[in-house]
This record gives C-alpha cells, structure tokens and sequence, in this order.
C-alpha cells in the first residue's frame, strides 16, 4: 500500500510541475506594452481618447521617433475634429493638417490612427476592462518615410 501510494504522489506532484509549465507559457502570450496614458484628448462627439506608451509596435513609443511627432498637441489637433474615418468596429481616423507660415510656408497633412475598443483587432494587446487601447499610430501623409518636419513639435 505504501508503494502505490508513493508512486500516486509521485505522479501527482509531476502532473502539477508539467500542467504548471504548460499554463505560465500560456500567460505570457501577449507582447509587452506600456499601458500608461502619455496623452488625453476629447473629440467633438465626447470620445475620450488616450495616447499609451505603448512599445515599438504601437503607442507613443511608436510614432515618437519613426514619424518624429514629440508633442501631444499635434495628436489633440486632430482629434478635436471630427473623425474622418469609422469603420465602425473601433477604428477611428482622425485627420489634420499644420501650417507653417512667414518664410518657407509649408503645408503638412497628418494622421491619427485610434483604435477605441479595449482590444485590438489581433486580439494581441488588451487595454484592460473599461480601458481603450487609444492612439496606436500617427504620422505626416505628404513627407519623405511619412516623417513630420520638426518646426510642428515647436
């Protein structure tokens, strides 16, 4: 009897170390994001709309420096207008454009990408319950690697 019932625990103890292992590798499925809000902004239709960290895939950790966008008044600007684009399963577009007046007057038309739902469409990253994932990409449509001029971060 005691052999039956030190093999029973054997098995036992190495069915929970396996179904352990099995079940953190299935935690950690999701990429690493930064959920904290960087930006906050309200459009015209009472939306209030988030910007996150983020990571290098989505965010302000995204944009910042791949379309060189450095203020949060270039993300507001656009989404104090009206949205452009709805596809109407929680992604918004937002457009805007900025001015640059006196000498060497310049035109730039930019893009704010907002996915207003609390999962992206991948299902890869999750705001958390009652969170949005917010801005998720902006960028300036009419410049060289879509990259905004420096003189809108002014």
């Amino acid at each position: 009897m005691r052999k039956v019932t030190a093999i029973a625990t054997t098995a036992l103890t190495t069915a929970s170390l396996l179904s352990g292992t099995v079940h953190t590798a299935q935690a950690a499925a999701g990429p690493t994001w930064n959920k904290n809000v960087h930006c906050k902004a309200t459009d015209p239709e009472g939306r209030h709309i988030v910007t996150r960290w983020g990571n290098p895939h989505l965010g302000w950790n995204h944009f910042t420096y791949r379309h060189n966008i450095r203020v949060c008044k270039i993300l507001t600007a656009a989404i104090h207008g009206k949205v452009d684009h709805n596809d109407h399963q929680g992604r918004l577009e937002y457009d805007g454009v900025a001015v640059k007046t006196g000498p060497g007057a310049q035109e730039v038309h930019f893009k704010v990408i907002v996915q207003y739902a609390r999962k992206t469409k991948d299902k890869k990253y999750d705001a958390g319950k009652g969170q949005t994932i917010g801005v998720v990409n902006a960028f300036c449509r009419n410049q060289a690697d879509n990259k905004c001029p420096a003189w809108m971060n002014k």
